[in-house]
Formats: C-alpha cells, structure tokens, sequence
C-alpha cells in the first residue's frame, strides 16, 4: 500500500485538481486506488460522483470520518483541506509515504506556504526520510514575472520541485466530468501530460526503490 497526501494551507491552491488526477492516473494503470477526502466542501467526493461508471474505478473515502485510508488499497490518494496543521497534519503526514504541495504563484500563496513548508520540515516522518515531500508549481504562465518568483522561491524551499502545471481548460472540463488527463484521449492531453512527466517519474523512482 502506498500513501499520498496531497496538502497546502492555503485554499486554492489546487490540491483537488492534482488528487483527481493522481488517482486517475493509478486507477488507468489498473491499480486498486482509494481516494479519501478530508475537506468539508467535498471536492473529490463530488469528482467521483460525476464520474462515468466505464472509467477505471476509484474507490471513493470520507477522510473526515474516523479513517484517513484504505488499508485494502493498493493506493490512497488523500486530499486534504485549506487549513491542515497541528495533530491533523501530523496524522496525515505519518500515514502518507509521499507529500505533494501545490502552489501557485501569487505573493499571497507563496506566504501562505512558506510557514508550512517550514512544519512539514519539523515532522520526524520527514526529518526520518520515511516521508517524502516534493513540490507542484499550479496553474503557472511560465511568461510572467509571478511565475519567475516562484521559481526562485522553490529554489530555496528545501524540498524538490516536479514540474509545473498549466492553467488550462481541459482540466476545468475534466472536473466537471469527473475525469482525469488519464481518461482523456491522449491527442488531446499532450502536452498537459508532459508536464506531469517529472512528478510520474519521481514516484515510479520511490516504488522501484521500495518506498
């Protein structure tokens, strides 16, 4: 069983689009993928609902019920709300094999971050190496001078960066209809997959490795 914990204080930041398609990607490889959701506005919850029954199956969690994850999965992806700190973030921490923070470009995000990442730095299950962290540029027009300033802010936020996301309307399309890139025809999708290319590669390297 593998644990992602997908996390950022900051609301907005496109934890959802990033959980959604993560469990699509792992249900499309024919992988037993639980996707648990910790947020009150039931974002993913949603997601699974709209979603065709002849897609790969995503099994769907409360996260706020008593049980972060599926110990019966091959995968959990968890999806966690704006706000997540204290003994609620040190649980979601312990039990993710893999942390994934998405941000985006704004002053205000890169703030609202920044004492989080610091957190995270402090949980012995990151300290230990039991936990991995890597961070996901979202929505990010590499053009603009937003986007430079995040580049450098990751630069120096200790922890990995896998690539950035675009803004764009396939993945507004794929929510609406509870789907992921994964499902999507691959003409379509291309050049949005490429871009998930290194955060891919950078867990396939934590499976090979046993992680």
């Amino acid at each position: 069983m593998k644990t992602f914990l997908v996390a950022n204080p900051k609301g907005g930041s496109g934890k959802t689009t990033l959980a959604t398609n993560l469990a699509g990607y792992f249900a499309s490889r024919g992988r037993h993928v639980v996707l648990s959701d910790m947020d009150r506005q039931e974002s993913s919850l949603g997601w699974l609902e709209r979603r065709s029954s002849h897609l790969p199956l995503i099994h769907a969690l409360n996260g706020r019920s008593g049980h972060l994850i599926s110990m019966s999965a091959q995968i959990n992806v968890i999806d966690s709300p704006a706000g997540l700190r204290g003994e609620k973030l040190s649980e979601a921490v312990k039990a993710a094999d893999w942390v994934i923070v998405p941000m985006q470009s704004s002053t205000f995000d890169i703030n609202a971050t920044q004492d989080f990442l610091e957190v995270l730095k402090e949980e012995k299950a990151v300290r230990k190496e039991r936990t991995f962290v890597a961070m996901v540029g979202m929505r990010v027009n590499v053009r603009t001078k937003a986007a430079l300033n995040l580049e450098e802010y990751l630069a120096q936020s200790g922890f990995p960066v896998m690539g950035h996301l675009r803004n764009a309307q396939v993945y507004v399309h794929a929510a609406m209809a509870g789907l992921s890139l994964f499902d999507m025809s691959p003409s379509r999708v291309k050049q949005d997959i490429q871009q998930w290319s290194n955060l891919l590669q950078w867990i396939r390297a934590g499976e090979n490795k046993g992680v």
